[in-house]
């Protein structure tokens, strides 16, 4: 497989159209080496627009949902960042590209390895990684500029408000088969503003299953 003509198809024919076209977004999937983050036994989906298996149930998502979330956050060079999940260090190590710093939070010995491996081969320095249960909530109130859950919930809860900015924001998959849908928060002016962005579907957040949560 010659891996640049994949990844220009992927952003031409499979990201673009699904209406990613900020320049830094699209200029960090073209730098950064998905097929490095994909285990060796999917090599030859590392480009298809599928979800890969990276075990314990756990997926690496499809390429235009990854960028598409990202770009959802609009993330500046000056942003901190959290993400729940880091799974293979993908999505992390584009957040980490446009940003100043990411802090991952995964729940998954053998996924928090995974993920330090391929994030060291690439080269990605402005990142933590902490391993524990990134659903139960994480970090200090107003922390982040930005946070990133990478897993489907049933609905958000009141404890991440509190960790954002004034200005900050967060994106999560909210909702039950076959009904999910992206959904992006924002507070402002000491409000939290909900935005429902795009249908979707993603596997649940581990211990997300059958939490009870504050509906917003």
């Amino acid at each position: 497989m010659d891996y640049e003509i994949a990844r220009a198809n992927m952003i031409e024919q499979q990201i673009r159209p699904w209406n990613v076209l900020e320049m830094q977004t699209l200029n960090a999937l073209g730098a950064l080496r998905r097929e490095d983050f994909v285990p060796a036994e999917h090599q030859d989906k590392a480009f298809a627009d599928v979800q890969i298996p990276l075990g314990e149930g756990q997926t690496m998502l499809e390429p235009k949902l990854s960028a598409r979330l990202m770009e959802s956050l609009h993330l500046m060079a000056s942003d901190n960042v959290l993400e729940i999940g880091t799974g293979s260090g993908y999505l992390t190590a584009l957040m980490a590209l446009v940003s100043k710093h990411v802090t991952s939070v995964e729940i998954s010995p053998t996924l928090l390895q995974l993920g330090q491996r391929n994030l060291g081969m690439a080269g990605i320095e402005n990142v933590s990684l902490v391993e524990g249960d990134g659903h139960a909530g994480w970090g200090e109130a107003g922390e982040f500029d930005a946070i990133m859950i990478g897993g489907s919930i049933a609905s958000i809860s009141s404890i991440w408000f509190d960790k954002l900015k004034p200005g900050g924001r967060l994106i999560v998959i909210e909702g039950y088969e076959p009904a999910m849908e992206a959904v992006l928060y924002t507070q402002s002016a000491g409000k939290i503003i909900r935005e429902s962005l795009f249908e979707t579907w993603a596997p649940r957040l581990k211990n997300a299953e059958d939490a009870k949560e504050f509906v917003f």
